[in-house]
């Protein structure tokens, strides 16, 4: 993460669209893919997703949708659209705090990935001022369920702890 980032002083939330810099970051967890895969790691593990990171149901893709192809122009409208939908979500739960950009950028990173639902805990420590609960929580949601033969376990992500590394940084400085 730029120091910049680090050190930007607090601004008014409606204001904030998540950076370009972030946008570029987020390309480096989120692989873009032209095509529907669990993202378990094997077919029949996970969620079915397609693009980038764009989760099409819980659950593995059926065999139909593991042959579905999907064009470069719907992957990025999603990915627009996904982000935009996560800024919202970050400004309608964060009202009582001020957060600089790149705490901003890190909670719609983490929306983007967790969803409105697995967010709200972060994203209500982060409104109570609670930055230091609220990079712990990050931190802790590396976890995905899949498919085993006698049903479902919570496995690490492994994906996710680097990313979730860079998620709560901002959150564990002294903020200016």
């Amino acid at each position: 993460m730029p120091d910049d980032a680090l050190t930007d002083t607090k601004t008014d939330k409606s204001k904030l669209k998540m950076s370009s810099a972030a946008k570029a970051r987020m390309r480096q967890h989120e692989d873009p893919k032209y095509y529907y895969y669990d993202d378990g790691g094997k077919p029949g593990r996970g969620n079915c997703t397609w693009g980038i990171g764009t989760l099409a149901h819980k659950g593995p893709c059926t065999a139909d949708e593991l042959k579905t192809k999907v064009g470069p122009a719907e992957v990025e409208a999603a990915f627009a659209s996904r982000i935009t939908l996560a800024e919202g979500i970050v400004r309608r739960n964060v009202s009582h705090q001020a957060l600089n950009q790149a705490q901003f950028d890190a909670l719609v990173s983490f929306v983007y990935n967790a969803g409105g639902k697995g967010a709200e805990n972060v994203l209500s420590l982060v409104d109570d001022g609670d930055f230091k609960g609220a990079a712990s929580a990050i931190s802790r949601t590396i976890y995905m369920t899949v498919r085993t033969k006698k049903g479902s376990k919570k496995v690490i992500a492994h994906g996710l702890v680097g990313r979730r590394a860079e998620e709560s940084a901002p959150f564990r400085l002294p903020s200016k």
